[in-house]
C-alpha cells in the first residue's frame, strides 16, 4: 500500500502554496493560498472498503506562553503535541487520486462547511477550530484541510504527517461533528492497510528545511 504526491516530495519541504499561511517580512505571516495537496494511493488491500485520511502536525508546542510573541523564541525542548489538519473519512478508493486543491482552496474566515465533502465523503473539523475560538474575525468550525500555520517563532521545522488507512468497512463510524481522535478510535478493528508520506513547514526565516 502507497500513499504519493505531485505537490510535494516525502520529507521534503510543503509548498507555500499549500499552507495556511506564508512567511511575512512585515507581519511574520500572512494568509495563504491553502490548497489540499495532491494525493495518489495505490496496491491498497483486496478488501478495501473505504479509505480514511488524517493529516496531523506532532511538533505544536504544549504551552501557548511563548507562541508568537515578539522577543521569545519557542524552545525545541519544549514538549509537543498533535494538531490535526485534516480528518477525511468515507473516500471511495475507485475515485482516484485527490487533486490539489479539490477540497480547501483559500483561506475561509470561520471555517468551511461539513460534515459533508466533496465525492461523497465526510470531514471533520481540524484543530483551527479550537484555536481560533476566542477570535472574534475567525471563530467558527472548521471542517475539512486547513494547511500549516506553525508558530512564527518557533526554533523546530514543523512535520505534517499525511496517513491513508484503508478500511474494511464502507462507512466510518462517526456521526455529526467529529475530530481526529474520534474518527482513529472508531476505526480500531477496521484497518486492512496504512500508508504515509510527510511534509516539512516552517515560517521562522532562521530555521531552514
Amino acid at each position: 500500500m502507497n500513499l504519493s504526491s505531485e505537490s510535494f516530495r516525502d520529507e521534503g519541504a510543503i509548498p507555500g502554496r499549500l499552507a495556511f499561511c506564508v512567511p511575512d517580512p512585515k507581519t511574520h505571516a500572512r494568509l495563504s493560498d491553502n490548497r489540499n495537496p495532491h494525493l495518489a494511493w495505490s496496491d491498497l488491500p483486496s478488501a478495501t472498503r473505504s479509505l480514511m485520511l488524517v493529516c496531523h502536525d506532532y511538533d505544536v508546542p504544549s504551552k501557548p506562553d511563548d507562541v508568537n510573541k515578539e522577543g521569545r523564541s519557542i524552545p525545541a525542548s519544549l514538549p509537543r503535541v498533535d494538531f490535526y489538519h485534516w480528518v477525511l473519512v468515507d473516500l471511495d478508493p475507485a475515485g482516484g487520486p485527490i487533486r490539489e486543491g479539490e477540497f480547501s482552496s483559500g483561506v475561509t474566515p470561520r471555517g468551511k462547511k461539513g460534515p459533508e465533502a466533496p465525492r461523497g465523503a465526510r470531514q471533520g473539523l481540524n484543530d483551527y477550530t479550537a484555536w481560533f475560538a476566542g477570535d472574534k474575525d475567525m471563530a467558527g468550525d472548521y471542517f475539512g484541510y486547513d494547511g500549516p500555520c506553525p508558530p512564527w517563532n518557533d526554533s523546530i521545522v514543523h512535520h505534517y504527517v499525511f496517513t491513508l488507512y484503508a478500511l474494511g468497512i464502507g462507512k466510518c463510524p462517526v456521526q455529526g461533528r467529529f475530530r481526529g481522535p474520534d474518527a482513529l478510535k472508531a476505526v480500531q478493528g477496521h484497518v486492512l492497510g496504512i500508508a504515509k508520506m510527510s511534509g516539512l513547514y516552517t515560517l521562522n526565516p532562521a530555521v531552514k528545511i
